[in-house]
């Protein structure tokens, strides 16, 4: 089994003495270390699959070791092996021991945009800044493990000392709602083990191998239940490269790999420099340019892939110039190597530059897909269906329950609701439980009671059949009930309804699917699977099969892939390293180490070519701005660079070349028309 690993490979997943930090470079095969300690620490070292968590970041990533470990271990069963992500781990947590907390097991979570519903009502405003950077300050406050009295300790400024009192009314309305937001699936089970000894005891005893991955992108809160979890002797493999850690923004915190050399000194480090995915031009001009980087661990990438074409950085005149010679450079580049669509991407810091690009791509009739957009589970058809289930399986939810008594329109109007509001804050009881009180019935005429009663009445019916039914027959009782495609069809143009329906369907067959269970998993209900749902939804959907079509991507959501031919495009002063990074960075260094990062994920993203390219001058908000190239071009081995259009182009060849090659690429363009 072990065989097909190299050394320090082999060594790592072989290694239980102690706490263990593999620092894998980009494409060392990280994934494989993984997957393979899973199977050897069952196998070999007697540890039972449900012993034994693998967390990572995304639901992609636990899908694929999930695979993974399935196909290696054949015929034995995973049954009970943990592989999920942080969140999905804590929501475990919390669902078994919800009641120390002061929770109900079926409590919901709430997604960022029904925690900014909460926050405006909180600070009555409809400032959209303002709550954005409220709700910001929020979950960082959380993301550290800091609580509301300590927040406002903390607080040092206005606008951070209103945010700690915001964040209290928050913390307590959520509470009252019977609901936890993102940032609280981790924080929450901290606090838990931390007031609780005998909890973390029970978890301890359950986990008794703990694998992380992606180590680097750990934020505080993070950090302290893998230390909580795996005890004085340290039982875990932590798998993290420090020259990937772009995720500074979001509270992670890549001082977390060193501070592990100071909290287990027994620690041992395990390099992984082997790059399996790249050619040599393209690993040199990575160490070099993260060369720049203040380290914490010395490491080089190498490789035996063979030394590999040329990289090409290119200056254009303009975006739309950019975007035109990408576009014409990759249909050539595809033509004349009969390669697939799906082996480009088109890569870039922020997602308003990929207009330009798609609109190049849709003239030339290239298939693309750009990552980062709308989310399954963000459509509105989705979030009707979910906000019913959420109220189901927990009626405290007063977000859910005012988007599924209004969607579809139930005769429950706006001045009911409002009186139900008052009277529910008043005597602070959730809007359902409210809707039951004798003295508030009162107040209501006949017709609005009724309506609201039936509606009410209808979520208890459903709550019963929901624990023991299968999921999937409830959830198509649900629809007829509610006349969802009917109401689809009168608010929506043909075209569009048909679509939404669609969509319906084929979520509540996925539910259904997932609901009746399969190898790894046993069946589910319906109040296990809404609160799968919610945690899905936030973390990204579902991924199917990968069509043939171009990658447009941003920087941060391509860590993790990697695609035969890479265009890095907008490598300028102001884009690549952010003009906000370098700003910041004069007041704290630091900021940017963290761009030039992004730049060495960008590199190592490439198996085979790398095109970079940087306009002479681009339009902001309507004016036209000179633009400088960025400074990381500088830092790239000239030997493996070949310059067109810039300062460091020999402008004759230069000239020459790109007349050939456009003459070249049109006539070939033309001759794949004919055909």
């Amino acid at each position: 089994m072990l065989d097909t690993l190299n050394s320090p490979q082999r060594e790592a997943v072989k290694y239980l003495d102690g706490p263990l930090l593999v620092l894998a470079g980009a494409g060392s095969g990280k994934t494989r270390v993984i997957t393979q300690k899973i199977v050897y620490l069952i196998e070999k070292c007697g540890y039972l699959p449900k012993e034994i968590a693998a967390i990572t970041f995304t639901n992609k990533a636990a899908r694929e070791m999930q695979e993974r470990v399935g196909k290696m271990l054949e015929s034995k069963s995973t049954k009970g092996l943990t592989i999920a992500t942080f969140h999905s781990l804590g929501l475990q947590m919390l669902r078994q021991e919800a009641a120390l907390l002061g929770y109900k097991p079926q409590f919901s979570i709430l997604d960022s945009s029904d925690s900014f519903k909460i926050l405006a009502d909180v600070l009555a405003t409809t400032d959209k800044q303002l709550l954005r950077k409220t709700q910001w300050q929020i979950s960082s406050w959380k993301n550290a493990f800091i609580n509301p009295d300590q927040a406002k300790q903390l607080a040092d400024e206005e606008l951070t000392h209103a945010a700690a009192k915001v964040y209290q009314i928050y913390q307590q309305t959520l509470k009252a709602y019977q609901a936890v937001d993102f940032d609280d699936l981790i924080k929450l089970p901290v606090e838990l083990f931390e007031q609780h000894p005998e909890a973390l005891a029970k978890w301890q005893r359950k986990l008794k191998y703990l694998l992380i991955d992606e180590y680097q992108d750990t934020n505080a809160c993070q950090y302290k239940l893998v230390k909580m979890l795996t005890g004085i002797e340290g039982r875990f493999t932590a798998v993290g490269d420090d020259d990937q850690a772009i995720y500074g923004w979001r509270g992670a915190d890549v001082e977390n790999l060193r501070q592990l050399t100071e909290d287990f000194s027994r620690l041992k480090v395990i390099k992984l420099e082997q790059n399996y995915r790249s050619t040599v031009r393209i690993l040199r001009a990575a160490n070099q340019v993260i060369a720049n980087n203040p380290k914490l661990f010395e490491k080089k990438l190498w490789s035996d892939l063979g030394t590999g074409d040329l990289i090409q950085v290119s200056a254009a005149r303009d975006e739309e110039h950019e975007a035109e010679a990408v576009v014409m450079k990759l249909m050539a580049h595809k033509f004349e190597h009969r390669t697939k669509h799906l082996d480009y991407a088109i890569l870039y810091r922020g997602n308003y530059q990929a207009r330009v690009i798609e609109q190049q791509l849709r003239n030339h009739k290239v298939p693309y897909t750009v990552s980062g957009g709308q989310s399954f589970f963000d459509k509105a058809e989705i979030k009707d269906l979910v906000s019913y289930l959420r109220l189901i399986a927990n009626e405290d939810d007063d977000p859910a329950f005012i988007r599924a008594a209004t969607t579809p329109k139930k005769g429950i109007g706006n001045t009911t609701l409002e009186r139900l509001g008052e009277y529910a804050s008043l005597h602070k009881i959730s809007l359902f439980a409210a809707a039951f009180e004798g003295e508030f019935q009162r107040e209501l005429g006949n017709r609005q009671l009724e309506d609201l009663l039936n509606f009410c009445q209808y979520i208890n019916k459903i709550q019963e059949r929901a624990e023991r039914d299968p999921a999937g027959e409830v959830l198509t009782d649900l629809l007829n009930t509610i006349q969802y495609e009917v109401f689809l069809y009168d608010s929506e143009e043909p075209r569009a309804a048909e679509t939404k329906w669609k969509n319906v369907l084929d979520f509540t067959g996925w539910l259904t699917k997932k609901g009746e269970g399969d190898d790894a998993n046993e069946e589910r209900n319906l109040l296990q699977l809404t609160q799968m749902i919610s945690l899905m939804s936030m973390l990204e959907g579902r991924e199917n099969g990968e069509p043939d079509a171009v990658k447009l991507s941003t920087l941060h959501a391509a860590k993790g892939l990697e695609f035969g031919h890479v265009f890095l495009i907008g490598v300028e002063e102001g884009i690549l390293p952010h003009r906000e990074s370098v700003e910041a960075d004069k007041l704290k260094p630091g900021k940017i180490e963290e761009e030039r990062r992004l730049m060495y994920v960008g590199i190592t993203r490439a198996q085979k070519s790398l095109n970079i390219s940087w306009c002479k001058k681009r339009k902001r908000a309507g004016e036209t701005e000179i633009c400088e190239p960025s400074r990381f071009l500088a830092e790239l081995p000239q030997d493996d660079v070949r310059h067109f259009g810039g300062p460091a182009a020999d402008p004759a060849t230069s000239k020459e070349h790109g007349k050939e090659r456009m003459a070249q690429i049109r006539a070939m363009l033309g001759n794949q028309n004919k055909g």
